[in-house]
């Protein structure tokens, strides 16, 4: 019997077993069994209204119905942010900023923008606004309007309503939606967002070039995805930037054949190309129907100036539709933990914080069918020093008071404007102030994302450098706005940049953080190219040991500068390699500058009297 049985075994049909040489590869795409996912991704050829098709993928949660749209829409890889870990849940696919609206029901959709990764079309940086600059019958907004107007089509599992957010070149797109919104667009939480790439974000600031910028025009301009290096082989950017000027570091690793490198080349001036791009000029001759909220960073290296420009264009417009955050973050700090930057450290998470208590509860407000109640403040902002948030109805606040701190002899700093006197320091293209202490590679996040916290001590003696500073405060002084330069110079030059940094000092002996012990904590630091004193439209040379007037702003900050420490002024006329080096002789175009244009020259900064250099503090009551 025994016998038969296993005889029966083996005569089992073969058509029942998988033939031998059957491709192991189908060609078909293979999907995981539902019930080990609780939710469905899908990725979408949304088509625009020129006929490209952009690439978009929609994660929906597992039985999400009238459930909310929260889209980004990006040039930084869609395919990579929806697939951030192989796993089945939703939290754990989607970055983290995304955890809190997923775990109550949002719909999350990421997409290319046209001509970058999976995305037909082509690429234009910053692509502007139909009109002058560009005579297609495309840009972000009609992209933006088409997406939207797809995915209420589209995505039965929606209540219709659709929320639009991103950092720093997502949230540039961000506000871009705002200008012709579709319909169902119902609120936008732009972050950090691109605004004004001449006037003070990523790639000029008051005219001075940020040529370690070069390294992402190559990566993002070079082929569809961010995958392309510049082969320089050197670690310390100092060193790899120095040989060379702007122009001729560009031209040395043929980055000229890049599209948008010449372009920033070809205008290295506030000309018509930069003016009809600025997004706060745009926004501010239309009116404001979305409810947006404007995020930033009190230190945020890369796009400081945005988010409160455009704050300033609208506010006195728009009303309770605008809001603004300033916490106190580098650059897209806010999708991130924020416990802590650089050696500054927290009661809490400030960012998760910020998502939970604010960003999340006013997009819940527009968002949801049915919202709870939300008391969401105008402006909200963390008052630094004090490591508290604070609410306010307008930024600056109501009560800041203008306040001058002035130079004062043997490179004091008072309240109390001095008798006339002047300093000075030599500047040398060739030996040029680090921004960071070398070596740093500004390519390397560890460096780049903190640097502006960065303790300036490794530069406050150097003889190139001008230091000014209190006695210990013996009560707080607490400042909430954008601090004003009013700095009178000369130069032996004809051309010149100036450097200027608000610094908190801590005490020698810092009981409450040792490592803090001395330490100067750069508060608003800016650079403004002296060629630009009279227009930003039209440079021309400076004259000659000639004082004049230079007042630009620094960046918004709440800062509380408690007893104890001192407030300290720096003053210097390089911040390399961050900004180009400055040949200090006058030429046209500073991208075409030759070796012999670089000379060294003597900076003498007036203090006290008719000319008394001073920072304007927006200082509030204690």
């Amino acid at each position: 019997m025994k016998s038969l049985l296993i005889a029966a075994l083996f005569a089992a049909p073969a058509a029942a077993q998988t033939p031998v040489m059957q491709p192991d590869i189908t060609g078909a795409k293979f999907a995981f069994p539902a019930a080990v996912r609780d939710h469905e991704r899908r990725e979408i050829m949304i088509p625009m209204r020129d006929g490209v098709k952009l690439y978009t993928v929609i994660v929906v949660p597992a039985g999400a119905k009238r459930a909310p749209i929260l889209l980004t829409r990006t040039p930084y890889n869609a395919g990579k942010a929806t697939s951030r870990t192989a796993s089945g849940k939703i939290e754990a696919i989607l970055p983290v900023a995304d955890t809190e609206f997923v775990r109550d029901g949002y719909i999350r959709v990421y997409q290319d923008v046209r001509g970058k990764y999976k995305s037909e079309g082509d690429y234009v940086v910053n692509r502007p606004l139909r009109g002058p600059l560009n005579a297609t019958a495309v840009d972000h907004a009609t992209d933006a309007y088409d997406t939207i107007d797809w995915l209420v089509k589209n995505v039965p599992e929606s209540n219709g309503r659709v929320g639009i957010t991103g950092s720093s070149y997502p949230g540039f797109t961000s506000l871009m939606a705002l200008i012709d919104p579709h319909p169902a667009l119902k609120a936008a939480v732009p972050q950090s967002p691109m605004v004004d790439g001449w006037m003070g974000d990523d790639w000029f600031h008051n005219g001075a070039f940020r040529q370690t910028m070069v390294d992402w025009i190559a990566g993002q301009t070079a082929t569809r995805a961010d995958d392309t290096l510049i082969p320089t082989g050197i670690d310390d950017s100092y060193a790899r930037f120095l040989p060379y000027s702007a122009g001729d570091y560009v031209r040395r690793y043929g980055l000229d054949a890049l599209p948008f490198m010449r372009k920033l080349m070809e205008h290295p001036a506030y000309d018509a190309y930069w003016q009809g791009q600025a997004v706060d000029k745009l926004l501010a001759g239309r009116q404001m129907t979305v409810p947006t909220m404007l995020v930033t960073g009190q230190w945020d290296q890369e796009d400081s100036y945005g988010a409160p420009a455009v704050w300033n264009a609208l506010q006195a417009k728009a009303g309770d539709k605008l809001h603004l955050v300033i916490g106190p973050w580098r650059h897209s700090q806010v999708n991130y933990d924020a416990t802590n930057l650089g050696p500054l450290k927290y009661p809490e998470d400030t960012a998760l914080a910020f998502r939970t208590r604010t960003m999340k509860p006013f997009l819940d407000k527009y968002l949801k069918d049915e919202p709870p109640a939300a008391d969401i403040p105008r402006v909200l902002t963390y008052q630094t020093g004090a490591n508290q948030w604070q609410r306010s109805t307008q930024w600056p606040p109501v009560d800041a008071t203008p306040t001058p701190i002035y130079l004062g002899p043997k490179f004091t700093l008072t309240f109390d404007k001095p008798a006339a006197g002047a300093d000075a320091y030599v500047s040398d293209p060739a030996k040029p102030v680090p921004f960071v202490p070398r070596p740093g590679n500004a390519d390397d996040g560890q460096v780049w994302r903190p640097w502006l916290v960065s303790d300036q001590r490794n530069v406050s003696t150097r003889t190139d450098v001008l230091t000014y500073v209190t006695e210990p405060l013996t009560k707080a002084v607490h400042i909430a706005g954008a601090p004003l330069v009013e700095l009178h110079a000369a130069t032996s030059g004809t051309d010149s940049d100036w450097v200027v940094k608000l610094i908190d000092v801590y005490p020698d002996e810092n009981i409450e953080q040792v490592e803090m012990s001395g330490y100067q904590l750069g508060v608003g630091m800016e650079i403004f190219r002296g060629r630009y004193r009279n227009s930003f439209e039209k440079p021309s040379a400076i004259p000659a040991n000639k004082v004049q007037r230079y007042k630009f702003a620094l960046p918004n900050a709440n800062h509380r500068f408690l007893p104890g420490h001192r407030i300290m002024v720096q003053i210097q006329s390089s911040w390399f390699p961050l900004y180009d080096r400055n040949p200090q002789k006058f030429v046209p175009n500073i991208f075409h500058a030759k070796p012999a244009d670089y000379i060294a020259a003597t900076q003498r900064v007036s203090r006290g009297g008719s000319a008394a250099t001073a920072i304007i503090l927006p200082v509030v009551p204690d």
